[in-house]
């Protein structure tokens, strides 16, 4: 058996099914990463893993014996599973020491590295509600990893940072991962957050998972416009355009493809390769690149490029990157 199992688990709440059949497993060491839109159910999911809600049928079993739900213990929760909600909840009042001191089970030298791997050693004197959103992040996952557990379930960790902030802590947990051996598991509404770091990712919509596996094959090969918008930029486009565009008449794609803006590539000349005219509709900065919108053959498709003083209503070559099936 898998280091921990969900087996279609269900959970209604009044009358709407907030989870429907959920199944899936995880090894140890490994990365998931559950995305999906505000109400598909992530956080139920992960609270019910962690035995801190009861699900209506199915089960979840970690290390081969099943996680008691809150209804047939008298402390929520399992002791080797940690939860991190989104909204980090510190004690107010409190110094963060004298918070981080009420659950630890840590020794001296032991917190001394987890706090120096945080990046909260200069915060302990301060009171929780002196932080900032980051610093709460930090000091609320140092909270949970003082209670030594073997699995971290973190809810929308990225959500309410700015992007130095969220930059750090994905430098932290990647750190932790490294130097306590912990496996983690990350939900997030935003599964662009998750590509660089999950060795898989569950796509969730209604309750149900609709798509998982490896990023790359996520990214590249959503199922619906759903799953594609979750992971970045797109442009659904017919199958025969694209045969169309890559020169390829002679292959017949009769569903929609869906293709991410680094697929496509502009040309401010003409090139000796299957390509078509196409006309500049919008020009946006990225930082890294420009994102480009454009008409070509009737389409308007998105395209990402570092060329430099485009402008709207400008003439270029679009070819395809790579033949995308």
């Amino acid at each position: 058996m898998s280091w921990l199992v969900v087996n279609q688990v269900f959970k209604q709440m009044q009358t709407r099914v907030v989870l429907d059949a959920v199944s899936f497993d995880l090894a140890i060491g490994q990365r998931i990463g559950i995305a999906g839109e505000t109400g598909a159910g992530k956080s139920s999911l992960l609270k019910i893993m962690g035995g801190l809600l009861q699900p209506d049928s199915g089960e979840v079993f970690f290390e081969d014996k099943r996680v008691l739900g809150p209804e047939e213990q008298l402390l929520p929760g399992h002791p080797a599973i940690a939860y991190l909600s989104q909204h980090f909840e510190l004690l107010n009042h409190y110094r963060v020491e004298e918070f981080l001191a009420l659950t630890s089970t840590l020794d001296r030298s032991e917190e001394k590295k987890l706090y120096a791997l945080c990046g909260i050693e200069s915060l302990l004197q301060r009171k929780t509600t002196q932080l900032s959103g980051g610093e709460r992040q930090r000091v609320a996952l140092a909270a949970a990893l003082g209670k030594k557990p073997r699995l971290l379930l973190l809810d929308e960790p990225f959500s309410n940072l700015d992007t130095a902030q969220k930059e750090r802590i994905k430098e932290v947990l990647v750190e932790i991962e490294k130097k306590t051996r912990l496996t983690a598991l990350i939900v997030s509404h935003d599964a662009a957050d998750l590509l660089s770091w999950a060795d898989k990712i569950i796509l969730m919509q209604y309750g149900q998972i609709v798509q998982q596996g490896l990023p790359f094959a996520l990214y590249l090969h959503p199922i619906n416009a759903y799953c594609a918008g979750l992971l970045g930029p797109y442009t659904q486009v017919p199958g025969d355009w694209l045969t169309a565009l890559a020169g390829k008449h002679n292959v017949s794609v009769s569903k929609d493809v869906f293709l991410r803006p680094e697929q496509l590539q502009i040309s401010l000349q003409t090139i000796n390769l299957p390509s078509s005219l196409a006309t500049i509709a919008n020009v946006s900065f990225m930082g890294s690149h420009y994102l480009i919108q454009l008409w070509c053959n009737g389409q308007l498709v998105k395209v990402a490029t570092r060329l430099q003083h485009l402008q709207k209503g400008q003439q270029v070559t679009v070819r395809i990157r790579e033949w995308v099936w």
